[in-house]
């Protein structure tokens, strides 16, 4: 741990001022600095960060006469598709035969809800008062226990009771489902695992020291899960588990079907290698990526790649030409995954500015009021290009999409965006089911929960709920006995209980 060799090692990059506090560390936080000098690959970060640096501050290439929208071929809609039955009966089969795993994308720290934990951990405010991430479990629970029964032979053999579930988050967030003993599911079905990260970023390419013995590093982006599924040995993981078909998903959307049996069926009949649900993007203006093709091959576009006027072009069914927008939901095959690996090295950084914390060159920790710095990232969407077999499945966004970005402040997006959103697809289900109301709700005042154990689409309810007269707020979950249960959220002396159900 000699200073001038690591001076003589870091000038050739330009990252000398990265020991320039060495004479004041003590011995633990001199080795710490050393073990980070140690982890960077100096060659590669300066090699990605002057290709991005080339193209920051210059306008986005307009790719207008390369694009062209989807083909219908390779794309269906859960609205319009005749073949619904025979897709989610292709899926459940393949859940019961353990041959589907869902990958989570979990995102950073909820830091614009106000809290400094995973968003996953967070609760949006629903009856039951569950975070994203017991929302999320018990759909596995119930998806495999739908699967089991409508194809029992096939699960017997598999022999395996749980959805195999891949957690790319944080130490913090399986100390979470620790506490939480796995919302029921067996841990052994439950493998976390963390991407890498990257050094922090001056505009001028110099390594930022977070502290004055520690480096700023952040993740690398969602599309680190590549590297990642190889060097962290989970793709060896699904393999041994006889897995062939993987949906991918980020945390924060709370009406997230997981592993959605027609979504794999869909994908399923068209023999795709990679696939993306979408939603119908239906103002020009909204900043979302679309997915479209480039040179003949499937790409999500942001908004600011397009011209205004391809924005604005229309098919003759009135309905904008590039609507497909991305919602981070996809399904990929092992296989293809298995193939990515060393393609993924080809995958472009995205540059992502940020007010990132440093130390001054008086020692003193800052924190800036504006950008100051930039993190290197990859979009786990960069591998569409990749795909021979690409197939898109579109959904209506009411029933499907209700993402969790901001605090209530923002009024978009939020978790009282996501409880009304969630409330009124139960409402729905509930009427679907026969129920009657003891009062005219309105759809932005109902307040019904069913628990994912009850139901994972709004089937199984009319069974027992036709002809029945609810009123909200209403709480339906399972008991210990599975038996459904009301929890009147006024009355607690009005909860009934369904014998067997």
């Amino acid at each position: 741990m000699n200073k001038h060799q690591l001076e003589s090692r870091l000038k050739e990059y330009g990252q000398e001022h990265l020991v320039q506090f060495w004479d004041e560390l003590s011995m633990e936080q001199q080795q710490e600095l050393f073990n980070d000098i140690n982890e960077i690959n100096f060659e590669k970060v300066m090699s990605n960060f002057n290709k991005v640096k080339s193209e920051m501050g210059t306008a986005q290439q307009q790719i207008d006469s390369m694009i062209e929208p989807v083909s219908s071929e390779a794309k269906d809609s859960l609205t319009s598709s005749k073949h619904i039955d025979s897709y989610e009966l292709q899926g459940l089969k393949a859940i019961a035969q353990n041959e589907v795993a869902v990958l989570l994308l979990a995102s950073g720290q909820g830091t614009r809800l106000g809290v400094s934990y995973p968003k996953g951990m967070y609760s949006v405010g629903l009856l039951s008062n569950k975070s994203l991430y017991q929302i999320q479990a018990e759909r596995l629970l119930k998806i495999k226990k739908l699967a089991d029964q409508k194809f029992p032979t096939e699960a017997a053999r598999s022999n395996q009771k749980n959805i195999p579930w891949y957690i790319m988050a944080s130490e913090q967030t399986q100390k979470f489902f620790e506490s939480k003993k796995y919302f029921g599911l067996e841990k052994e079905n439950v493998t976390f695992f963390e991407q890498y990260q990257l050094p922090c970023l001056t505009n001028e390419g110099k390594i930022i020291l977070d502290q004055k013995h520690k480096i700023s590093k952040a993740p690398d982006g969602n599309g680190g899960l590549y590297r990642a599924l190889y060097q962290r040995g989970i793709l060896k993981d699904m393999k041994n588990k006889g897995v062939k078909y993987v949906h991918v998903y980020c945390v924060d959307n709370i009406l997230v079907k997981m592993a959605d049996p027609v979504f794999i069926g869909f994908c399923l009949s068209q023999n795709a290698d990679c696939a993306a649900k979408v939603v119908k993007k239906v103002q020009p203006e909204e900043k979302v990526g679309v997915i479209c093709k480039v040179n003949n091959k499937y790409q999500v576009v942001e908004y600011s790649e397009i011209s205004e006027q391809t924005r604005n072009l229309r098919d003759t069914s009135g309905e904008l030409m590039y609507n497909a927008g991305n919602i981070c939901n996809h399904f990929m095959t092992v296989d293809f995954l298995s193939d990515i690996y060393e393609r993924e090295k080809q995958l472009p950084y995205h540059v992502a500015e940020k007010k990132i914390a440093f130390v001054a060159n008086n020692g003193e920790r800052t924190l800036p009021k504006s950008n100051n710095g930039i993190k290197l990232e990859k979009f786990v969407f960069d591998v569409f290009p990749f795909s021979e077999r690409f197939a898109i499945w579109e959904v209506p966004r009411e029933q499907e999409f209700s993402p969790l970005k901001n605090s209530d402040e923002a009024k978009k997006d939020c978790p009282s965006t996501c409880r009304a959103d969630l409330y009124a697809q139960h409402f729905e289900w509930l009427r679907n089911a026969g129920v009657q109301f003891e009062q005219k709700e309105q759809n932005d005042k109902v307040m019904f929960e069913i628990s994912p154990l009850v139901s994972y689409n709004g089937e199984g309810l009319r069974e027992y709920l036709i002809g029945k007269t609810l009123k909200t707020p209403l709480n339906i979950e399972l008991d210990h006995m599975d038996n459904i249960k009301f929890n009147d959220m006024e009355n607690s002396e009005r909860d009934e209980i369904i014998i067997g159900a």
